[in-house]
């Protein structure tokens, strides 16, 4: 008896240090200051099992929070506590489902103000021109992730998931694949952006959106233009923004864009971003692959 107990002992040992060996680490308030937004910024990271063993690179995705919904607190730590982010890239890096990579999320929430992904109409919170200039520069000095754009990657949900839209129109070189989870796209729409910017004149808001329109954008490209970004855009049947989304992809259709799109039964909230998470997190890591 007591030979089986020392048995079944060292195998719950092994299999406890077996679990612990496959287990990244996630750092959920790390800080960098910026001079852009003269402020101090936070971001969450989560690093695969081995990064503290070995010298490898890795692949990297930038995963932005969304806006809400209600009764949550909106930040970089949105995907780790609501999006049970860890749990899940343990497990998938561990079985194999997908490669080892860093995931990084920045905090985009002004608490004082708003959440914003953009360069703010009121020139007082530049984050795309943060995001660009000190946020990536940051992470890939700080940590040993690829910088080719191939080893790149961008997802987020809602107001998230616009900007990944938008930064990736922007910046077509910088990532090889985009995820948009109940973008919150929208072309230009007055009464929206007043209410959201009531001290900003109606001339200074519509040629600020411009470029932020990314559904006109796409309206007025050329039929058949060459797109080097794999594009991956879902939302839930019960979103009331799933209407855009449904028009994004109508507009790429037309235009000849490859992209993936799913209406998936949910609604814009965090049970329908925990349910996708696998799929989107494969259809980066497949790109990372090749």
């Amino acid at each position: 008896m007591m030979k089986i107990f020392i048995i079944s002992l060292a195998a719950l040992l092994w299999a406890i240090t077996l679990q612990a060996q496959i287990q990244g680490k996630a750092y959920e308030s790390k800080t960098l200051s910026s001079n852009i937004l003269k402020m101090d910024r936070k971001y969450a990271i989560y690093l695969p099992a081995d990064y503290e063993s070995s010298d490898l690179s890795y692949p990297i995705l930038y995963l932005l929070h969304p806006a809400g919904p209600a009764n949550t607190i909106p930040n970089q730590q949105s995907w780790l506590y609501y999006g049970e982010l860890k749990q899940y890239l343990d497990k998938a890096i561990g079985s194999g489902e997908i490669v080892p990579m860093i995931v990084v999320t920045p905090d985009a929430n002004l608490e004082s103000k708003r959440i914003s992904y953009f360069n703010d109409p009121e020139g007082d919170f530049n984050f795309e021109d943060f995001f660009f200039t000190e946020f990536i520069p940051f992470i890939e000095k700080n940590y040993r992730c690829r910088t080719e754009k191939d080893s790149r990657a961008i997802a987020g949900a809602s107001l998230g998931g616009a900007a990944v839209m938008q930064y990736a129109v922007h910046q077509p070189d910088k990532f090889s694949v985009a995820c948009a989870l109940s973008a919150a796209v929208r072309k230009y729409d007055f009464e929206y952006l007043k209410k959201k910017y009531p001290n900003v004149s109606g001339k200074i808001l519509t040629d600020w959106y411009k470029p932020y329109d990314v559904i006109t954008y796409f309206e007025n490209l050329p039929e058949e233009t060459e797109c080097k970004i794999k594009w991956y855009i879902c939302c839930g049947d019960d979103d009331l923004l799933s209407p855009n989304s449904a028009l994004l992809h109508t507009v790429l259709k037309k235009k000849g864009i490859e992209h993936e799109f799913r209406i998936q039964d949910g609604a814009h909230d965090w049970p329908y971003w925990r349910n996708v998470l696998p799929e989107f997190m494969m259809f980066v890591s497949d790109s990372f692959r090749k």
